[in-house]
């Protein structure tokens, strides 16, 4: 079976066939570690990582580079505004290089708790100043840039197709309004951007190195050119993002690559559809957000998050409420489950080779090779947990084979174990303060019970604990 998937840049799925035989240049754009990502922000991670673990299974070596973004990404996602960082660290009174690093950790816990495979390889902007210069030199030397009011800006006049990937009407925007323009009065088009600045309204950054336009800083747009093609050459086979990406930070970033090498720069472009909340796209900007650390709060666990995901397709739009999370943690309660009491039975890894076996194998390697259909890869889960006409040996290896995909950590759950005896003594008073009315002891048992990583359950034939999954 063959991986299919939608690629941005024809509007259509198509078949993936990479570069190299069996080996994947994959680049993600990280996180801009200027505060925590939100769970909006963590779905577009979630689609890429089930991406990666998708090429896995189909048998891929997977190059997989993220940057992360610690300078040059402004306030707006053009060339106006302050840089991210520098504004947080002026808020928080502490300097940019360690709000980077506080929030970079913090990104990575993240990461860990949703059970993301972490890159290949890692890259900070700043550790890659060297590799920013010399593509805009390159771009100098080709004619695609010039300098104005002390800032080094790229020219999209200078090349024929700007603009492809989000199917821009360059007419249109040579007809900009002259409040457009007002952005910045030194550029010869309005949607010229800035490769390296010198020039900053907001004034000089802790963040500043020598170039040969002068002290400054880079643009965010050249970040992600120069550090894919230092580490994945001047080609490579798939970029991925968020869609908000499309119109701006990618149609940048194509056009300066593919002007400094004359070469296609990604085969295979793919987006992320947006985390809405009641208030619509969800962001950073509208004060108060939800993070999984939040979530967290109100007594879900990471993988919660991810199944909640799962169950859209990555190129739909995903409304969020507590009440979908709710009825996502249930779900992947019930399936933990399922597949503890395989355990409890004995169930160990076996060879797929029964015909109803390999007929769910190949049902779900359909779906999710074709454009990460998550959904239906879950009902093939249900179908298979629900299946008690096939060996618990197959169904156990099936699950665990499914999951390779999915990434809900079905291969760690273990068989039930005797629950200490100090957990009991707390569940058994925390029964007697229910039986006794007394709410806000049996509440406060209950969360000291969580923290400790034991689930209490209230049905009609009374309480029951069990460790979390």
């Amino acid at each position: 079976m063959s991986v299919q998937l939608y690629n941005t840049m024809s509007r259509s799925i198509e078949t993936f066939v990479p570069a190299k035989e069996d080996e994947v240049g994959l680049y993600t754009c990280g996180p801009t570690v200027y505060n925590y990502a939100h769970i909006g922000n963590l779905r577009t991670f979630l689609f890429e990582d089930t991406l990666k673990r998708v090429l896995l299974q189909s048998g891929f070596t997977v190059n997989h580079v993220m940057n992360i973004t610690d300078v040059g990404h402004l306030t707006g996602d053009g060339d106006d505004g302050e840089d991210k960082l520098q504004r947080m660290a002026k808020e928080q009174q502490q300097s940019v290089w360690d709000i980077a690093d506080f929030y970079t950790t913090a990104f990575f816990a993240d990461f860990d708790a949703l059970n993301m495979i972490r890159p290949t390889i890692v890259c900070k902007a700043t550790d890659h100043i060297e590799q920013m210069i010399d593509l805009i030199k390159r771009l100098e030397e080709r004619g695609h840039t010039y300098t104005s009011g002390g800032n080094v800006y790229f020219s999209i006049d200078s090349i024929d197709d700007y603009g492809k990937l989000a199917r821009l009407d360059l007419e249109g925007m040579q007809n900009a309004s002259r409040e457009d323009v007002e952005v910045d009065d030194h550029k010869r088009n309005p949607k010229d951007f800035v490769l390296w600045f010198t020039r900053s309204k907001h004034g000089d950054q802790e963040m500043m190195w020598p170039s040969p336009w002068g002290r400054g800083f880079p643009g965010w747009h050249i970040e992600c050119s120069a550090m894919s093609m230092h580490y994945l050459g001047e080609s490579f086979d798939i970029h991925c993002g968020g869609i908000d990406a499309i119109p701006v930070h990618h149609t940048n970033e194509i056009a300066q690559s593919e002007a400094a090498t004359g070469k296609e720069w990604v085969k295979y472009w793919l987006h992320g559809e947006f985390l809405l909340d009641d208030t619509g796209k969800m962001s950073k900007s509208k004060g108060e957000f939800l993070t999984l650390a939040l979530l967290k709060k109100h007594g879900f666990e990471p993988l919660d998050y991810r199944y909640l995901v799962l169950g859209a397709h990555y190129r739909s739009q995903l409304r969020f409420s507590f009440q979908s999370l709710k009825m996502a943690q249930s779900a992947r309660r019930r399936i933990g489950e399922a597949v503890r009491s395989m355990v409890n039975g004995g169930a160990q890894r076996t060879t797929i080779s029964s015909d109803a076996a390999l007929a769910y194998r190949d049902d779900f390697l359909t779906h999710i090779q074709h454009d990460l259909n998550t959904p239906q890869a879950l009902a093939v889960l249900w179908s298979v947990v629900k299946d008690g006409t096939l060996g618990a040996d197959e169904r156990y290896t099936l699950v665990l084979y499914f999951d390779q995909a999915l990434g809900l950590r079905l291969d760690a759950i273990e068989a039930d174990e005797e629950i200490p005896a100090d957990i009991m003594a707390l569940f058994d008073e925390r029964n007697r303060a229910k039986a006794a009315k007394d709410w806000e002891k049996s509440d406060a048992l209950r969360s000291e019970l969580a923290q400790k990583g034991y689930v209490v359950k209230d049905g009609q034939s009374g309480s029951s604990i069990e460790k979390k999954m």
